[in-house]
């Protein structure tokens, strides 16, 4: 019989904070963290796949899903901000060691997480989340790089560009083995959130912020050879805004990193739900044993 999944709210640094939780708190935790421009609702088929052994905790970050959308002059839309509120939640829950699983936005996220506080970290999946430069692919991360560089009406329009429908719905199905396997209720969710009224300014700025991140890679992968931390990364090798190079350079500093590309794209948890909780139940129950 599957878990129940529970939907809260918590209040962190006067912000609500929604969120999913299911599994007994006792179990070894499980943090999910989200990409662009989606929300916890990516996992909400992974949460109970497994919930029946670990305690799983997906937060919606702020500015997307059900968690608050200040407006940009009264929050600061950093990847900083972002995972400061994160630790507020874990630390609210009482979640002091989980291992995570990071996509796209979530590995910045993560990735923070971790340099704070490298002994929380019990264990970490990576699904077309970066921490390589050699997983950037072309023409995407030019037009990023050049608007967080020079940001004004010519660089813009390109970011803009990937706020719409059309390019929500490449993010699901491009690279796709099959993409009859993904639901189009993904894009049209996900633009419904997009397009709510200052939605665009918020992503505006996290795209301007982003550069940060990869500011951070040096730091990250101090961590990964001095923690030699656990790392399975699960890849849909077909994504062209995070490309299974950035899958495979992990062994640069993780030799014992597990490494499985699969047919899929972006969002592959939509195609490859079954084999993606089965490399994590399975690598799960060998490393936190």
């Amino acid at each position: 019989m599957a878990s129940a999944v529970h939907h809260r709210t918590a209040t962190v640094n006067g912000l609500e904070v929604f969120y999913r939780e299911a599994g007994d708190p006792q179990a070894p935790a499980v943090v999910l963290l989200h990409g662009f421009p989606t929300s916890s609702h990516m996992f909400r088929h992974l949460i109970p796949a497994l919930a029946d052994r670990y305690h799983v905790i997906a937060p919606d970050h702020i500015g997307f899903g059900q968690s608050a959308m200040p407006a940009v002059q009264d929050f600061p839309y950093t990847f900083d901000a972002l995972t400061e509120v994160t630790s507020g939640l874990l630390q609210h829950l009482g979640i002091d060691r989980f291992a995570m699983y990071v996509q796209d936005y979530g590995a910045p996220i993560g990735w923070r997480l971790a340099l704070q506080a490298p002994d929380r970290i019990t264990a970490i999946v990576t699904q077309n989340g970066n921490a390589y430069e050699e997983g950037f692919v072309k023409p995407f991360w030019d037009d990023a790089f050049a608007y967080a560089e020079a940001p004004g009406p010519g660089t813009e329009a390109p970011m803009r560009g990937a706020l719409t429908l059309e390019t929500t719905r490449w993010q699901y199905v491009n690279g796709v083995a099959d993409p009859s396997l993904v639901s189009p209720d993904n894009w049209v969710h996900d633009q419904a959130l997009l397009d709510r009224p200052g939605n665009d300014e918020i992503q505006l700025k996290l795209f301007r912020d982003y550069p940060t991140n990869v500011d951070l890679y040096p730091q990250v992968h101090q961590y990964f050879r001095a923690s030699q931390v656990p790392l399975l990364a699960v890849w849909g090798a077909g994504d062209e805004i995070f490309g299974p190079a950035g899958a495979e350079a992990f062994r640069q500093d993780l030799p014992d990193a597990e490494i499985h590309l699969l047919a899929s794209g972006h969002f592959a948890l939509e195609s490859h739900l079954e084999t993606i909780a089965e490399h994590i139940r399975d690598f799960l129950g060998r490393v936190l044993a």
